[in-house]
């Protein structure tokens, strides 16, 4: 039978035993976490495997950031497409904005103001759309559509041709509709110019300021179109459905009238400085 001294010296011995195997089990517990590997010992464990991901992706953003900060080489782009929709299937970060990317969802890159390519023909994401009008409704004078909130143009023009839209009484109004479809179908230039004045003042003051408003700054777009593609044309396409309606409901003459529509915002869009 063992004497007491013998047994206590048993037990200490199976106490640093197992306090040498927990110290040793430390480094595997880490190497699990993160799913990594450290000279041939392979982890079997990679529930963890996203946080290496994500702990990895924002080390390499900040680094991406500092260079793209930091080098006067950065490469001019003489065309910024806005609207690069990917589906990342890892870390990465944006190529013009250097903001980190990451899900298994589609994600945009910064958008490139004025020269971004199809500025108002290219929709943005519905849900951030919605998004800015809620804003707007709750508190227009508070609603932040800055950059630092939605990098994307495409969901603040979105936002803006929704607002158009929806309006019960369209920015061209019903009253007016026939004057400025006449003007269209005029083809002599100087006649053209003359209805369309004419239509101009049945406009509320209000309509007609907002209207002002809204194709001088169409008309700088255009100024940029070699880089965002929208011609005066264009921009008739999207805004002629957007800015007028027909008053009447024959959904065959509404839709006959569309061709109209836009031959009118584009001939606003070009006679701007001429007509307001």
């Amino acid at each position: 039978m063992p004497s007491k001294e013998s047994w206590s010296g048993h037990r200490a011995n199976r106490s640093a035993v197992h306090n040498s195997k927990q110290e040793s089990r430390q480094p595997d517990l880490l190497i699990a976490a993160l799913g990594m590997k450290l000279g041939t010992q392979k982890s079997s464990v990679t529930i963890w495997q996203p946080l290496k991901l994500f702990a990895y992706s924002q080390l390499t953003s900040l680094v991406r950031r500092a260079t793209l900060k930091e080098n006067e080489h950065i490469p001019k782009y003489e065309k910024i497409h806005n609207f690069k929709v990917h589906t990342f299937r890892g870390p990465h970060w944006c190529e013009y904005c250097a903001n980190f990317m990451w899900g298994l969802i589609a994600q945009g890159v910064k958008c490139a103001g004025l020269n971004s390519e199809g500025l108002y023909r290219v929709s943005g994401f519905s849900d951030l759309i919605e998004d800015v009008k809620m804003a707007f409704d709750r508190d227009g004078e508070k609603a932040d559509i800055s950059v630092n909130m939605y990098e994307d143009i495409n969901i603040i023009t979105g936002a803006l041709k929704l607002y158009f839209r929806d309006l019960p009484i369209p920015l061209i109004t019903y009253d007016a509709y026939p004057k400025f479809i006449e003007s269209a179908k005029t083809t002599d230039p100087d006649e053209q110019l003359e209805i369309l004045n004419e239509a101009l003042k049945l406009l509320p003051p209000a309509h007609c300021e907002t209207l002002r408003y809204l194709m001088a700054h169409l008309k700088r777009v255009t100024l940029h179109e070699k880089e965002n593609l929208m011609s005066a044309e264009n921009l008739g396409i999207v805004f002629g459905p957007t800015l007028m309606r027909a008053p009447e409901l024959d959904a065959m003459a509404a839709l006959n009238d569309i061709r109209y529509q836009r031959l009118v915002v584009e001939m606003l869009i070009k006679n701007e400085d001429i007509l307001f």
